[in-house]
């Protein structure tokens, strides 16, 4: 497995896009999005655990009953959610679409991203629609990727080669997300593209599966929007044998995606709203899996810890405060806890309290953009990563006036 360039056009037959078609007021900004694949694909998709959802999750659930999909448009700019004719305005993007495209519109995966509860006019997708499908190309990754980002402040793609069957596949994915990030999704979007030939059946196992680990275990603020939504298209062109079942090919496509997601769970949460730090906290000696994810997930969302983060100070008592109350099956007379970053590791806390460190060299360590939360118990073989960021004047700053 190696990285390679290209994102979701990485694989073969994909095309994509990004314009500003008039959505957001910033001309420069692009607002619209496209994925398009050549052939029909197989179609995953997770959703936000949120009761109020915003319409294009509702269409797409719809759409993609069957198991297949053929392209992804997504705007930003405005969320569609707690919109009177919201469905209808995501209806209308699809059929607007599959018409350009001379598809089904029940072939689209439909995504929107922003603002909620302000109407969003059909009118400039419209318009905009036949200038982003003239546009796409087999190098329009970035562009698509452009065209879904909100407060984002970097762009957020990958790619991977593997083998499956003997035959080389690829699998790419862009992203969004900086703010309204919290386990169990997030303001969150996904997608991923694959030439590797899987039955829609094992690649929602395959995507049901990885997320647990992966894009619910991520925490920015603490609040789940309601347009988070993760999706995967398989097209086959890798020409592999389908897989259809467990075994080596879908162990094979599971390294891959989790290789692919967890890279981009690290560029979602390094690049939370204000933030100044990537935070990882990882918890080995649980009880079991499910402890480890619960303290794991306390840690990196405790407001006193990030903070602590932030200020680069050594403030282990947070950490164990955020253990204690997180629930978990936890003996805290055998906690260790260490502070890890490209400066070293400095150790703070043994068998549950504290021990002699140098402030001078903790705050060295804490000073560094990547920091890990190293937390080891003797509970168990459980084992968990979760990952965040610090909190910062800044993630203030920008959510007092987000909407004006």
């Amino acid at each position: 497995m190696e990285i390679i360039n290209g994102g979701v056009c990485a694989p073969k037959g994909f095309l994509a896009n990004g314009i500003h078609c008039g959505i957001r007021k910033n001309k420069s900004k692009k607002d619209l999005a496209l994925i398009y694949s050549e052939k029909k694909a197989s179609c995953a998709s997770v959703y936000t655990t949120n009761k109020v959802k915003g319409a294009p999750l509702t269409v797409t659930k719809n759409n993609i009953a069957d198991g297949y999909a053929q392209a992804v448009i997504c705007n930003s700019g405005n969320a569609n959610t707690c919109n009177a004719n919201g469905i209808e305005i995501a209806e209308q993007m699809c059929q607007i679409l599959g018409d350009e495209l001379n598809i089904s519109a029940s072939d689209v995966v439909v995504a929107s991203t922003g603002v909620i509860g302000q109407p969003l006019d059909i009118a400039p997708i419209k318009n905009g629609v036949p200038a982003l499908v003239k546009g796409l190309n087999n190098n329009g990754s970035q562009d698509a990727a452009e065209g879904i980002m909100t407060t984002d402040t970097r762009l957020k793609e990958i790619a991977l080669s593997f083998t499956v069957d003997g035959k080389e596949c690829k699998i790419g994915g862009i992203a969004k997300g900086s703010g309204m990030i919290h386990p169990n999704m997030a303001t969150m979007l996904v997608f991923i593209t694959t030439d590797c030939s899987i039955s829609a059946k094992m690649l929602n196992k395959a995507l049901s599966t990885d997320i647990q680990s992966t894009f619910n275990m991520v925490s920015v603020d603490g609040d789940t929007s309601t347009n988070d939504m993760v999706t995967v298209l398989a097209n086959g062109m890798a020409k592999n044998k389908e897989i259809t079942d467990e075994g080596a090919d879908f162990d094979a496509f599971m390294k891959a995606l989790n290789t692919l997601t967890i890279n981009l769970c690290r560029k979602i949460a390094g690049d939370g709203e204000g933030a100044t730090k990537l935070l990882e906290c990882t918890v080995d000696g649980a009880k079991d899996e499910k402890n480890a994810k619960i303290i794991a997930k306390s840690v990196i969302c405790s407001s006193l810890v990030k903070s602590a983060m932030f200020g680069s100070d050594a403030n282990w008592g947070r950490v164990l405060c955020a253990i204690g109350y997180s629930g978990a099956e936890v003996d805290v007379n055998k906690v260790f806890v260490s502070f890890v970053s490209n400066k070293g590791e400095i150790s703070v806390c043994e068998n549950g309290a504290g021990v002699d460190f140098s402030e001078e060299i903790a705050k060295e360590i804490l000073l560094q953009d990547e920091i890990t939360i190293k937390i080891v118990l003797g509970d168990g073989e459980g084992k968990a990563t979760a990952w965040g960021c610090d909190l910062t004047y800044d993630y203030v700053k920008i959510n007092g006036d987000y909407r004006t």
